[in-house]
Parts: structure tokens; C-alpha cells; sequence
């Protein structure tokens, strides 16, 4: 029987909300579980429901931040495996199809794959965005100076969080590169699929622009925790499972 696949998207006063559900809506998959976590939100809620109705599973909370809402998302799913899907983002048609496919294929607990990249109006400005690695390995020695991986690309099994813990919720934009690099020094292998799968929307409303020296401060102090440790990890020729 296939395996079921819960899709996450925090949402928080997001007019693009709606066409992040829609793209989970047209996955050629099929065994999918939409939860969207409102956090708080007081604009933009009423376009999810009720014209979702039975289509995703709703639930407002106050006010935490994304790895809160994430958090809410994943102890509520019913998946065996969990993708992350922001409501500014898309996912392409094949995107559950291909990944979950190439995850069975590896045994993998966890993989990213590329991503392109979208304007405001949705149209694509570039078709993958950045360099592509030569395999999960590469990728992961990355992280000891950089987070080379999009959270919205990333899918998990869910037995993963038993292994590596929840996000950090006291972390506002960098919750993502904590718990890849917490998934690494777990041992527990991250693998990558060369192929851009999910559209990241780059606008002036992002969280990552209007905040960028918090960002930056989060994201300088957990380089300097984990970097030495991962660099650590595979200078002494670290192996994962």
C-alpha cells in the first residue's frame, strides 16, 4: 500500500496561501494529508476556509513563529512521511511523486532536492536556483559554513523526529539550518535529488527580507556552534546511516 504523505504549511497572513494549497491539491500523488497551521494570523484566514473544506485539515494557534507551527503540523499528521511546504511557495505537479519514489528507491530518512525560483505574480524567474551538488555528501559537509538546503524541499519519514527532536522554537528564521545540522551530527544521512521540484517565491514581504540582521544574527551564532563540530564529523570521515 502506498505510503501516506502529510504536507505542512504554516500559514501567517499570506495572501499566497491559496496556491500553495492548490499545488498540494494537483500532486499525480495521491495519499496526501494537507495540515495548514494558521499562527495567529488576522489577515487572509478567510480564503482557507470554507473553500477547503474537506480538503485540508485547519488549525489555528496563537501566535509562535514557523518552527512552532511546523511542530503543530508534524504531531498532528498522519503520514509516514512529512514535507514542509511554506504558503508563499509551490510544489510542481511531480513533486511528492518523484521524491517519495527516489527516498524508497535509497532508504532514505530524509532528502532535498533543487528549487526553482518564482516572482510576486508566480512567474518563474529562474529555473534552478543555485549551484547543483554532486551528491547528499557534498551537500552535507556544506553546512558547516552555510545552509545550502530549502526547507520546502525536504521531505522527511516521520520517525525521523523521534531520532533528531522538533524544531527549534525559540530559533525565527533559522530553525531550518539548525535541524539539518542537528539531522547530521545525528547520524543520519540527508539525501539530495538533483531536480528542482518545488518553487521558491522571492517578494519584499518575505520574513527573511524585512528581518535581515535578525536573520543574520541567528544564523552567524548557530554556524559558529555547529561548524566546528560538522567539519569535525567529516574530517574524521563520518558515516551515515
Amino acid at each position: 500500500m502506498p505510503p501516506k504523505v502529510t504536507v505542512v504549511i504554516p500559514f501567517y497572513n499570506d495572501p499566497y496561501v491559496t496556491e500553495a494549497i492548490d499545488s498540494v491539491l494537483g500532486q499525480t500523488y495521491r495519499d496526501i494529508e494537507i495540515v495548514v497551521i494558521d499562527d495567529g494570523s488576522t489577515q487572509h484566514a478567510e480564503r482557507i476556509m470554507p473553500a477547503y473544506a474537506g480538503s485540508v485539515r485547519y488549525i489555528g494557534k496563537a501566535n509562535g513563529g514557523t518552527a512552532s507551527a511546523l511542530n503543530a503540523g508534524i504531531r498532528l499528521s498522519n503520514g509516514e512521511y512529512v514535507a514542509w511546504l511554506s504558503s508563499d511557495d509551490r510544489f510542481r505537479p511531480d513533486k511528492i511523486a518523484r521524491q517519495l519514489a527516489y527516498m524508497i528507491e535509497r532508504d532514505a530518512k530524509i532528502c532535498c532536492t533543487d528549487f526553482a525560483v518564482i516572482d510576486r505574480l508566480g512567474t518563474v524567474v529562474d529555473s534552478r536556483y543555485g549551484p547543483s551538488y554532486a551528491d547528499g555528501c557534498e551537500l552535507m559537509r556544506l553546512l558547516a559554513v552555510t545552509n545550502p538546503i530549502n526547507g520546502c524541499t525536504v521531505m522527511m519519514r516521520r520517525d525521523l523526529f523521534p531520532i533528531v527532536g522538533e524544531f527549534n522554537e525559540a530559533l525565527r528564521f533559522t530553525q531550518d539550518y539548525d535541524y539539518w545540522s542537528r539531522t547530521v551530527l545525528s547520524g543520519i544521512r540527508i539525501d539530495y535529488l538533483a531536480v528542482p521540484l518545488t518553487e521558491y517565491r522571492m517578494h519584499g514581504e518575505m520574513g527573511t527580507v524585512r528581518d535581515r540582521p535578525g536573520l543574520m544574527q541567528e544564523y552567524d551564532s548557530l554556524r559558529a556552534f555547529y561548524g566546528h563540530r560538522i567539519a569535525a564529523l567529516f574530517a574524521e570521515g563520518g558515516r551515515f546511516g
